[in-house]
């Protein structure tokens, strides 16, 4: 992949993980690139194709691109920050990421949006007035 490309890719982003929000510059570990669909599944190395994650969203998401709806037990699709908007389908409770949709809970349950690290680096970012970012 060309520094260009990943350039691109992180700028879009605002610098920001595009699943759980965070600030790269708020993360103890570098942001890296995620396949929003995985090259297992044939997903192109392209920008359309391509996400600004933090370690931590990176890691849970791995190649998943679906789960299981927490509240319905149905098989949903993951977010696809290409594609969706984030405030359709989530919304913040003070540090915590709640889900709007079934997408939203999947993928809040599958990338675990709310681990007790991530709310912790959100709730001292909102102390500091970092936190949530502009919608």
């Amino acid at each position: 992949m060309s520094q260009a490309l990943r350039e691109l890719v992180r700028q879009r982003a605002g610098q920001r993980c595009e699943y759980c929000q965070l600030p790269e510059e708020a993360f103890p570990f570098p942001f890296e690139i995620d396949h929003i669909i995985a090259r297992k599944h044939r997903g192109a190395t392209t920008a359309e194709n391509l996400a600004w994650a933090c370690y931590s969203c990176n890691a849970f998401k791995g190649p998943n691109i679906a789960g299981l709806d927490p509240a319905s037990n149905e098989f949903t699709r993951l977010f696809h920050p290409r594609n969706d908007v984030w405030h359709a389908h989530f919304e913040w409770n003070g540090p915590i990421v709640e889900a709007r949709t079934a997408i939203g809970r999947t993928t809040l349950d599958v990338l675990e949006l709310n681990n007790p690290e991530s709310v912790q680096i959100r709730r001292l970012l909102i102390e500091e007035g970092r936190f949530p970012p502009p919608a």
